[in-house]
């Protein structure tokens, strides 16, 4: 059990560095005008949070958390993102019950883009989430990132620093497992993929940039600030969950307890797992449960997309699950209400 959730936790935390990585490069290299547009633009962020959170699987809800703890998008974007993504569990519904699927994801899409909306007009004094880290992404007035520097690629190999070696272990071990189908997903496809894509850009990176980007961004930012954490809190928030897992039947104490089903789907979303989910996409496409319980439930879980959060946020964490939960619980009703 020990090893599958190590497994996990590294894939986890391996993605999540590579896109801060990617971030971090693109931020340089532009000179931040990629992330100014962004700012200035809400509709924007939602309408980019929705679209990622859509996209089945956890990678949308990583790059958004990623956005986020560098100050790029707001937290009401982070919220339309969590409340629009269903994780895995997107991949069961779209094979169980497609036409309801695709319905599914255009309501929570809908809900989310409110919600986020809603959330950056309500709750104001947002910053302060972030404020104690200082994660907002650096740039220096007077640097200029130039990945091929004429001769100097070969002469920072063969002078190569402690800190690139390791970044290029890392990355190189990443891919090797990748390859190997040694961690999730072990069949090819698109999240297989994305993430192969990610690492070898990632690898480029490493190998090109300059030793000045790479040890102020990249080491001291990136790895140095993040990376340990990010790892250890997810790696604990799956073992918990596994443990947990071994002692309750949530699929039959729910059965038991219909009654109030509604309440367990929204509370069950605090949990930042994907499993406890497929129980009631499963009942849902038995006929045991109403749309209206698997739309509250799909609004309150955002499968492992959250993990990362706790190692940049407890409170927006616990604050980002709160909303979570009084929309989920608030559509639900609305939902079994009129029949649905």
């Amino acid at each position: 059990m020990i090893l599958e959730v190590l497994k996990h936790a590294i894939l986890i935390t391996s993605f999540v560095f590579v896109m801060m990585l990617l971030i971090e490069y693109i931020n340089v290299q532009t000179h931040g005008s990629w992330q100014n547009n962004l700012k200035k633009s809400r509709f924007g962020q939602y309408a980019l949070g929705i679209i990622l959170g859509a996209i089945p699987g956890c990678l949308g809800a990583f790059t958004i958390v990623s956005l986020y703890s560098h100050g790029v998008v707001s937290f009401g974007a982070l919220v339309a993102t969590m409340i629009a993504t269903s994780g895995d569990e997107a991949y069961v519904m779209l094979s169980l019950f497609p036409t309801k699927a695709l319905l599914l994801i255009f309501i929570l899409s809908i809900v989310g883009f409110t919600a986020g909306y809603l959330v950056d007009k309500i709750y104001a004094k947002q910053e302060k989430l972030l404020e104690k880290l200082g994660h907002s992404l650096q740039l220096h007035e007077d640097e200029l990132l130039d990945c091929y520097p004429k001769g100097y690629i070969l002469k920072q190999l063969k002078e190569i620093t402690f800190e690139r070696v390791l970044l290029l272990s890392v990355l190189s071990l990443f891919l090797i497992l990748i390859l190997l189908g040694t961690i999730e997903p072990y069949e090819w496809n698109w999240v297989r993929i994305t993430l192969l894509a990610g690492t070898l850009f990632g690898l480029f990176v490493v190998l090109t940039v300059p030793d000045h980007f790479l040890e102020k961004h990249l080491w001291e930012h990136v790895l140095k600030k993040h990376l340990l954490r990010i790892f250890l809190w997810t790696f604990g928030a799956l073992l918990v969950i596994h443990i947990l897992d071994n002692y309750i039947d949530v699929e039959a104490w729910i059965q038991a307890n219909m009654y109030f089903v509604l309440i367990i789907a929204v509370l069950i979303g605090i949990i930042p797992e994907s499993g406890p989910h497929l129980i009631f996409v499963t009942l849902f496409a038995s006929g045991t449960i109403p749309f209206g319980i698997l739309l509250a439930s799909s609004i309150a879980q955002d499968g492992h997309g959250a993990l990362p959060l706790l190692a940049v946020s407890n409170r927006g964490f616990i604050t980002l699950k709160v909303i979570n939960i009084i929309v989920g619980f608030g559509i639900g009703l609305a939902a079994i209400l009129f029949g649905f």
